[in-house]
Formats: structure tokens, C-alpha cells, sequence
């Protein structure tokens, strides 16, 4: 009987410290994960500051590897800046800049694809260390798989992006830089929501209950992604520079120039129709911000992690909002430019993480 209880004391000791391994681990992926995405966040701010400064054609080729390095020598530097004169840009707008102007805005160009190679590091490094200990399997392995890959897909865009402002006009196209950006968003939350699926497990059976404030809130996810998608086409077309007042335009509701183009072209080509649009889609993620928030206030039977998640957004939405305001009003500067991507960027994540709120299981893994 003795020999009986310290076999199953010892296989219970082994069980526990099996299981601590894996919670450990899954805390280490956890934090990785979520080093990742906010990596990811810093270099939409990177990017968005490269745009605004205008930075984003100062290195004219693309080199993976060897591009790692900057300019060492006063040699190299000319080298760069001779193949940079060749260029649209210096053509017709920078022709007067001298080589120390060149390095200010290329070391923001250098900055960008730095940071891209990190991330790169930062995730494909710790990969193939988990995967070689056999931490990751399942669902989550081949989530991880994608995210590589589109980790890749995310380079070849921004080269894609870059090279349509080195042919003829000096300005990269307003759909290409909507993709990279949209790209860049979509690894983003890909992986957040990935991390949190290790810690808040996702329902599994339609037995569960169901709140029915997710309908909503995936409708609002949706909402802010098309407002996203209509900020980096009203940023490619410059389109925030025109029509700087508010709440009109000019003061007109319906502004000049609307629909000059005609058809589908004049909503994705016209900045002022785009601008226009960006603001109808703004007042609606505001209002519908805040009727999230109220109502999950008000709401009975949510958790409480879900329903901070709505006043989380509906306080993101307020700033984003006001940001936006302030932005167009003073005509777009740098540094409220790159504050109002950011809101757009962490409104976006509090708008997925609400949705994996309210699309968790009522059991959760032991807390990593």
C-alpha cells in the first residue's frame, strides 16, 4: 500500500511539474507574441513618420541583406546620394538639397527597414526555437506559419509601395501604400489576437453562451477597418491638405469638386471625395464608439473584462477622433500626423480585443 501511494505521489509530482512546463511555456509565447505586435505598433508610427517627412524615396533599391548596413564613409555616403539624384523626387522637388539634408531623410528610410529586419529577427528567432522544442503545435503552429509568411509578403509590398514613386511622379501609389499599411495592421492583430487566444481560450461549442453585443462589435471592427482603409488613401492622395476647416468643408456640407471623376473611380482616386468619405466614416466611428460603450455600460450578463473593452474604445474613438480634427486644422503636421496613425492603430487593437472578449469561453487556462 505504501509502495502504491508513493508511486501515485510521485506520478502526481511529475504531473505537476509537466504541467507548471506548460504553463510556463505558454507564458513565454504569450509575451513573445505580444512583443511582436507592439514592435509592429512602433513601426506604423516609424512609417507613418517616414510619409509625413517625406523620407520614404531617399534609398532607391531594395537589398535584404546587404542593405542591413548604412553609409560608413563620406565615399559611400556620395555614392547613395548620387543614385538618390536619379530619382523623381530630387528632380522635381529636392534639386537645391545638399547631402547633409539627404541623410536626415534617409536615415528615416533607414529607420523603417531596420526596424522591419528586427521585427523579423524578433519573431523568426524565438519561432524556431519553439518550434524545435515542440512548444507550439496545432492551431496556433500554423497561425504562426501564415504570420511568417505574411511577415515576408510585408517586405516585398513596402519595396513594391516604394518603387511606384522611383518611375515618374515623386509620390508612391495612394493603393499600394493602403495595402502596406493595411498589411502592416493586419500582422498586427493577427498576433495580438493570437496571444490572446493562449490565455482566453475561444468557445468552442455553440452551447455557450453568446452575448449579443458581438454582432455589434464585429460590425464596429469592421467600420474602423474600412475608416483605415479610407486614412491611408486620403494620405496617399494628400487629400488632408485639402479643405482644412470644420465641421464643413469650406462651408459646405457638399463640398466642390465631389464626384468630378464619375463613378467608382471618383471613391477611391478623388481626394476630395476620399477626404469627404474619411470624414463621414470618422463621425460614424465616433457615434457608434459611443453607443458601444453605453450600452455595454448598461448592459447586464457581460463580463467585466467585456465591457471595459467598450469604454476602452469609446475613449480611443473620443481622442482619435479629436486628433483628427486637430490634425486636418492645422493642415497635417508631423507630429500630429503620426499621433493620429497611432490612435488608428490602437483603436483598431481595442476594437479586437473587445471582439475576442466577447467571443471567449467562460473557462479560461490558468493565468500566463
Amino acid at each position: 500500500m505504501d509502495k502504491v501511494l508513493c508511486l501515485s505521489g510521485q506520478l502526481s509530482m511529475s504531473y505537476g511539474v509537466g504541467m507548471a512546463s506548460s504553463y510556463s511555456a505558454s507564458r513565454n509565447i504569450r509575451s513573445w507574441l505580444l512583443l511582436t505586435t507592439f514592435t509592429i505598433l512602433v513601426m506604423i508610427g516609424v512609417g507613418g513618420l517616414t510619409r509625413l517627412t517625406e523620407s520614404g524615396l531617399s534609398i532607391v533599391e531594395w537589398k535584404p541583406v546587404t542593405g542591413a548596413l548604412p553609409p560608413l564613409n563620406h565615399d559611400q555616403w556620395e555614392a547613395e546620394f548620387d543614385k538618390y539624384k536619379q530619382s523623381p523626387q530630387f528632380k522635381t522637388v529636392n534639386v537645391d538639397m545638399q547631402l547633409e539634408d539627404f541623410k536626415t531623410i534617409y536615415a528615416w528610410e533607414y529607420s523603417h527597414r531596420l526596424l522591419g529586419r528586427l521585427i523579423g529577427v524578433i519573431f523568426a528567432v524565438p519561432l524556431m526555437y519553439f518550434a524545435f522544442r515542440r512548444r507550439i503545435k496545432g492551431t496556433l503552429a500554423k497561425k504562426l506559419f501564415v504570420a511568417l509568411c505574411l511577415g515576408g509578403l510585408q517586405g516585398v509590398v513596402g519595396w513594391y509601395m516604394v518603387k511606384s514613386g522611383l518611375v515618374d511622379m515623386p509620390r508612391v501609389s495612394h493603393y499600394r501604400l493602403a495595402t502596406h499599411l493595411g498589411l502592416a495592421m493586419f500582422l498586427m492583430v493577427f498576433l495580438y489576437s493570437s496571444a490572446q487566444d493562449i490565455r482566453f481560450p475561444l468557445r468552442k461549442s455553440a452551447l455557450e453562451a453568446k452575448s449579443p453585443l458581438l454582432p455589434y462589435t464585429i460590425a464596429f471592427l469592421a467600420l474602423v477597418s474600412l475608416q483605415i482603409f479610407y486614412g491611408a488613401l486620403t494620405a496617399g492622395l494628400r487629400a488632408g491638405h485639402l479643405y482644412n476647416t470644420f465641421p464643413l468643408m469650406n462651408g459646405a456640407i457638399i463640398p466642390a469638386g465631389l464626384d468630378y471623376m464619375g463613378g467608382l473611380r471618383d471613391l477611391f482616386d478623388n481626394p476630395v471625395t476620399v477626404q469627404f468619405i474619411h470624414r463621414c466614416l470618422g463621425w460614424s466611428v465616433f457615434f457608434a464608439a459611443l453607443a458601444l460603450a453605453f450600452v455595454g455600460t448598461k448592459t447586464r450578463g457581460i463580463t467585466a473584462r467585456q465591457r471595459v473593452s467598450l469604454q476602452i474604445i469609446g475613449g480611443l474613438a473620443v481622442l482619435q477622433f479629436t486628433l483628427g480634427v486637430v490634425t486636418l486644422l492645422y493642415m497635417v503636421p508631423v507630429a500630429l500626423g503620426s499621433m493620429h496613425q497611432i490612435g488608428a492603430s490602437l483603436l483598431l487593437l481595442a476594437t479586437v480585443h473587445a471582439v475576442h472578449a466577447f467571443r471567449e469561453s467562460q473557462v479560461r487556462l490558468m493565468a500566463v
